[in-house]
């Protein structure tokens, strides 16, 4: 309780062997994920459904539950079929593109994106915390750690992580290493009433896509946190208490190259589903057209306002296509009050079957 968060870079060696020779393999996983990225023609659709995972894995840390159903089914913008943790999860999902939006066309990230980036997680403005009293307690209530209190430092302590994460000339540390460093600092200064575990997790992607190690949103650590949730605890409090850096950044860096190799695989998976469902659509309905087939995963519950929109034809056309491809058997069709939504069924029943076995 007594450590209080001061000024970056800390003044420790956290480059050790160990480190080094960990971070050669998560580099080597990175460069292959963003390869494979850049190598697909519809990069949007995998950033919507990787972002859609993300969503619902970070949440899950928070004990913000849904399920893929749930969350699939919000996308048909049907709101009384919305519960309250999937709209919790959808404020998440918008806030992480907003941020990488304002990364990719400033090519930087400042106090004011990641105010905007928890602004929009908790559809609130309350902005940097003014008022004292936040603490971090554990699961027993005890207190374990108080973070900053005075509205000023906390301004202050933003500022000079605002520079660390931009300015290259503060360190050279490996920009792995960096991230982790900004994580544990962004945690512990914890500047915001609520949000700051999952804007914290935004930042760590957005981090990665500004240094040039992903081209794209698709690297999540959420996942691998939940599964090493008491070890991600107690190794924040490790650095604090007994400055245990070893231990973190290695539980970071093996976050990164696990997580990057589990994308690997379940990018592959939705290419092979892609290329299936492109040759049944091409030799079995005349209406085949790359649009369709892109339609049908960006939007894996689809329904017929969807599809006029995205392939600009008749509502008439729209639901003919809808049903053929349900008695095909290429889509359930199901209905919520009276609406009628399709699924492209193959494709979520890959999604949870990989996410029960991650």
């Amino acid at each position: 309780m007594s450590w209080k968060p001061s000024n970056l870079p800390y003044d420790v060696e956290l480059e050790t062997k160990i480190v080094l020779k960990k971070l050669t393999s998560a580099h080597r996983a990175l460069a292959e994920l963003k390869g494979l990225a850049r190598s697909l023609p519809q990069q949007d659709i995998l950033i919507n459904m990787l972002t859609f995972q993300e969503a619902k894995d970070s949440s899950e840390v928070e004990n913000i539950v849904t399920t893929h159903d749930e969350l699939y089914k919000s996308s048909l913008t049907i709101e009384n079929y919305i519960s309250p943790a999937t709209k919790e999860v959808q404020n998440y999902g918008s806030a992480l593109k907003k941020g990488y939006d304002i990364v990719k066309t400033k090519k930087i990230l400042t106090i004011n994106t990641i105010i905007e980036i928890q602004s929009v997680l908790e559809k609130n403005h309350a902005g940097l915390r003014k008022m004292p009293g936040t603490n971090l307690k554990n699961q027993k209530g005890e207190i374990i750690f108080e973070p900053p209190q005075d509205s000023q430092e906390i301004i202050s302590l933003m500022s000079n992580l605002e520079k660390f994460i931009n300015d290259t000339t503060i360190s050279d540390y490996d920009p792995i290493i960096k991230m982790a460093i900004i994580h544990f600092q962004f945690e512990s200064i914890h500047p915001f009433y609520n949000g700051n575990g999952r804007t914290g997790r935004i930042i760590n992607i957005l981090y990665l896509v500004l240094n040039d190690l992903l081209d794209l949103p698709i690297l999540y650590l959420s996942n691998y946190i939940i599964k090493n949730k008491s070890d991600y605890y107690r190794l924040l409090q490790e650095v604090r208490d007994s400055n245990n850096w070893e231990e973190w950044l290695l539980y970071m860096i093996e976050a990164v190259e696990k997580t990057a190799q589990d994308t690997i695989i379940l990018i592959s998976k939705i290419n092979n589903l892609m290329i299936n469902l492109k040759y049944n659509l091409r030799d079995n309905y005349k209406f085949y057209s790359h649009e369709l087939l892109n339609h049908l995963f960006k939007k894996p519950y689809t329904k017929i306002e969807f599809l006029m929109e995205d392939l600009n034809i008749s509502r008439i056309t729209a639901s003919s296509y809808l049903n053929q491809l349900t008695t095909g058997q290429l889509l359930i069709k199901h209905k919520i009050g009276k609406t009628n939504y399709y699924v492209n069924n193959d494709l979520i029943q890959m999604l949870t079957l990989h996410n029960s076995k991650r």
